[in-house]
């Protein structure tokens, strides 16, 4: 297997897919466009689910728009281009984990986890996943593609942790086929 093949193959843990999913559940891209999948109660609730939407039961409207604002606020926090620039949003993320309770569980010797006892179950468990994903330092992993045309969220596979498009094959090969074509119309020119 090539080397990068080998960086692609991991595997993305299955707390930050939740997290890409709720950041790429909004209105994005140009080609393809990506609709906002929590315009629907439906679809809503399947993105909402591992974060503890009950099965079978559609998200209030009121818990919808909750979510959109947080969601918004780590979009925010994802596409700075430098960490000065995420201090707003993640003072944002603080403003949402302060309306849940939560509990440390000691599960086993050297084991600690969060235990939500208070608030909304699924706003709880979008700022625990947040969290985990913070301090087990996986959270950097997680970008909005390089194409601002398209700002779809993704996981970086890369051991580097240098990937920059969602996908080399569409928003990368864009990207380069731009530059070429910038630095052939510029020798032209001359």
């Amino acid at each position: 297997m090539s080397r990068e093949g080998q960086d692609t193959a991991r595997s993305v843990p299955a707390t930050a897919a939740a997290i890409v999913d709720l950041l790429n559940s909004r209105a994005h891209g140009i080609t393809p466009a990506f609709p906002d999948t929590l315009e629907s109660p439906q679809t809503a609730g399947k993105i909402l689910r591992p974060f503890g939407q009950p099965e079978g039961q559609q998200p209030a409207p009121s818990l919808i728009a909750e979510v959109r604002d947080l969601r918004a606020a780590l979009v925010d926090i994802v596409a700075a281009s430098e960490p000065e620039g995420t201090a707003a949003g993640w003072a944002q993320i603080t403003r949402w984990s302060s309306s849940i309770t939560l509990r440390q569980v000691f599960a086993a010797p050297g084991e600690v986890g969060l235990q939500q006892i208070g608030g909304d179950p699924v706003i709880g468990g979008i700022t625990i996943a947040v969290a985990e994903l913070v301090a087990d330092g996986t959270w950097r992993r997680i970008r909005a593609c390089a194409n601002e045309t398209c700002a779809h969220a993704f996981y970086d596979t890369t051991r580097s942790r240098t990937q920059r498009w969602h996908s080399y094959e569409v928003c990368g090969n864009r990207n380069n086929v731009a530059a070429y074509r910038a630095r052939h119309k510029a020798r032209s020119t001359r």
